[in-house]
Parts: structure tokens; sequence; C-alpha cells
């Protein structure tokens, strides 16, 4: 099934605006549908398209690129009688498919956009990208854009519902309740959201009514598929890029869900497992999440990349992984899930999912430590604000609550210690929108409208 995602208008933005000057760059994940959408944006949107999915084009096809780039006019001759197909010029767009496999065709970007005959999409799996470009030179030509999985209001859309995520958006904006019926519902179709997860194999399961236990195994495979591309293409780390993804729920159980390289061995070090972390974090399968020693506008400039917490990139794989050591992956598991009775720490679950809406949204993912020395027992003591969003180049906090969303000591504390810095700051938990004074308390289905 082709299902409605944002990130075809995108496409058309591009589109319009390049008019033929660039070449784009659809980066993600595997399996977060980037050939599907692609190949969907291609038949409506030009007369004619040509697909090269570079896993599995022939030698000849290859030789062309490596030989007649330097003579297009060859170059396309010989690439049209080998695909038996002809396109007519600028009202036509070729996909290079899985163009990691074969680098040679993306540096040739910078001389086929100069050309100007034909448009070019390009899309590829980042787990292996990195390691195939280190030879090539990176065209300046090449416009990206990220791809995440399915968010809410997409996953709500393929499930037909057209009408929930303008009433969110209007609720949030106006800074009123949805209402005790609709914020049930909502919260529902949000906790449904959550188990299934945003990956398209995953919502096309279940749109089509399958089990539980046939989403699960569906995802289980995508999950594996990762463990086992992490340990082909990273060579340079040496597993180690697989060994932590394993462990990321276990990390996530830690207080606070920071990163504890112990857990992945007794005498790892910082340094000899960075670059492990960062492979996963620009694979687009996890989100890193930067401590900031000052809650600067700025907040790169004041990143303490030591200190960091690490979150699986969609939080449907995060509930399967979780159950894989579980006697009962089945319906009552999921089933707990969606009607809030899960035995397993629902916290770290709601800050994957915070995490996640928020890198859909554009945002870079950092929180802040700090200490704090209370007035009334003297006593300084360390605080943590979950992330830290720059709207309006001022800081907005946000905390996230599975429960006690009464006590908010680090929130407070927070704009004691640095209340000019501040614009609005937010509480995220699972009862409906209210403010009170300068906080506002929204439910989790509105993060995406942060």
């Amino acid at each position: 099934m082709v299902f409605r995602r944002k990130i075809y208008d995108k496409l058309k933005k591009w589109k319009e605006l390049s008019d033929g000057k660039s070449a784009i760059m659809l980066e993600g994940a595997r399996r977060v549908g980037k050939s599907t959408i692609i190949e969907e944006f291609a038949k409506n949107e030009y007369d004619d398209y040509l697909i090269l999915d570079f896993a599995n084009e022939s030698r000849d096809v290859k030789r062309n690129f490596e030989e007649n780039i330097g003579d297009l006019t060859t170059f396309f001759r010989n690439l049209f009688l080998l695909k038996k197909k002809d396109l007519p010029r600028r009202k036509s767009v070729i996909i290079f498919d899985e163009v990691q496999m074969f680098p040679l065709a993306r540096q040739a970007i910078k001389y086929l956009v100069a050309d100007g005959r034909y448009d070019y999409i390009q899309s590829g799996s980042l787990i292996s990208i990195k390691q195939n470009t280190r030879n090539i030179l990176i065209p300046s030509e090449e416009h990206r854009l990220k791809m995440y999985p399915m968010d809410f209001e997409e996953f709500l859309w393929a499930n037909g519902n057209a009408v929930a995520a303008p009433m969110i958006r209007e609720a949030f904006e106006r800074r009123q309740p949805m209402g005790d019926a609709a914020h049930r519902e909502m919260m529902k179709l949000f906790r449904t959201y959550m188990a299934v997860g945003g990956m398209p194999q995953a919502v096309d399961a279940f749109v089509s009514g399958m089990t539980y236990e046939q989403i699960d195994f569906i995802k289980c495979n995508i999950l594996s598929m990762y463990e086992e591309d992490l340990k082909k293409y990273d060579t340079d780390n040496h597993d180690r890029a697989s060994v932590i993804f394993q462990t990321i729920p276990e990390q996530l159980e830690n207080h606070n869900s920071h990163f504890k390289f112990s857990l992945v061995d007794k005498s790892a070090r910082y340094r000899d497992y960075v670059d492990a972390v960062s492979y996963i974090a620009e694979s687009m399968i996890g989100n890193e999440c930067i401590n900031v020693t000052k809650p600067e506008v700025g907040l790169e400039a004041f990143a303490d990349r030591s200190n960091f917490k690490l979150y699986l990139g969609d939080t449907g794989l995060l509930i399967s992984q979780i159950m894989k050591n579980a006697e009962d992956t089945g319906t009552d598991l999921y089933k707990s899930l969606i009607f809030d009775r899960l035995g397993v720490d629902q916290g770290m679950i709601m800050e994957n999912i915070v995490a996640q809406m928020l890198c859909a949204n554009g945002y870079r993912l950092y929180f802040h430590e700090f200490f704090y020395k209370e007035k009334e027992n003297n006593l300084e003591k360390k605080y943590e604000i979950d992330f830290l969003l720059v709207k309006n180049r001022k800081i907005c906090p946000l905390e996230v609550k599975s429960s006690g969303y009464k006590a908010h000591k680090s929130f407070d504390n927070f704009i004691r210690k640095y209340q000019a810095k501040v614009q609005e700051r937010y509480i995220i938990y699972t009862k409906d929108l209210k403010r009170e004074g300068d906080i506002v308390y929204i439910p989790l289905y509105m993060t995406c409208c942060l």
C-alpha cells in the first residue's frame, strides 16, 4: 500500500524551486518508505521516469557510468539502449535507488545536473552509504532531505482519519483542552501508534487487519536486518555499533536514560565507542540526545558528547525490542500498552516517542544537567531537563512525565537559575492540555505541534 507521506510535499517544493539545478538525496533508515514514495512522486509529477536500482543493476549499466560519463550523449544513448526505454527531456526523472551500492553514480550527479536533460532523485541506506562514499567527491549539486518513520498524523491518514490531527493542532494553538471524550480517543489512537510504530510495513499490516503477533514478527525482522547491516558495514568499529544497538532498551531503563558503556562492556570507554554511537545516529536508526553544559540559544556550542542518551529511531521497534525476551510477545502485551496497563517502564517509551517526534519536526536533541542550591536546605543538588528546544531565539525546556506530573523541581529550579533565557516551558504527559502559570501541560500526541 502507498501511504500519504509529508515528504511528498517537500519533494514537490524541491522540484519547483530547483528547476533542474540540483538533484535530491532522500536520506533515511532502511524500510522507512523511501523507494515507495520516490516512485509514487515520479509517477505523479513527471511524464516518465527510469529507476536504476544499483543493488541489482547489470554490470553493463555500471560500466556505462565508468566509461562514458564524460560524453553524456553516448552515456544516455547506451543507458536507454540497455534499459530499453527512452525519456522525454526536461519532463522526466531518473531515480538512483540504493545509490550507496554504486558510489560512482552519486559522484556523476555533478555532470548530469549540469547537463540539464533530466531531474535526478537518489536514495539509499544510510547504514552503508557513509562506508561507501569515502573515496568519492560528494556533489555540491545534491540537496538532501531526511525521511523518518511515519509520524502520528501519517498513521492517522493511513487509517482513514483526516480530522484528528487538525483538531489536535487547533487545541494546541489555542491552548485549550481537547475535552475528556476526545482526549481519551486521541490517547487510545496514540498508544496504538506507539505499539505499531511508524515503519510502513508494520502500519500496512495493521491497516490490513493482521494480528499483533504478525505485526511484531514484521518489526522483529526489521530489527534483525538492522543488526545484520551494522555488522556487515560498520567494519571500522568491529561490531561495536551492533552491540550498542542491541542494548538500547537496557540503556533507556537507566536512571534518566543516560547511556552507560559499562552495560556494553565492563572495560568500555567513551573514546573506544564514540564512533560506533555516531554511526547509529548518522544511520538514522537511533536518535542521539546530547547534554549541553549551558542552556544557551546556540546549544551545539555547549554540547558535551561524552554525556548522552540514545533512543531508537522508531518506538514501535523499541516495543518489539523490549518484548523480545518476554515470555508472551502476543496480543496481551500490546493490549496492555494500548490500554495503559503495561508492566514495563512507560517512562522510557514516552521519552523515546517524544524524541522521535521532535526529530521528525527537524529538531536536534539536547538535554541539560545543572546544579542548584535551594535556600531551604542550602544543599546543592543535580537536576535535569529532559529536552531543550530553541524557539524564537529563546530556550524552551521540555519535561516528559509518565507519572507524578505535579512535582517538577527540575523545572522550577531551572527557571530560577536561567529565567531570562526561557520562553515557554512544557510538561508532556498522558492527560489533557492545561495551563498552570507559565507551564503548559500537553498530552503526548501534541508533541508534534512543537
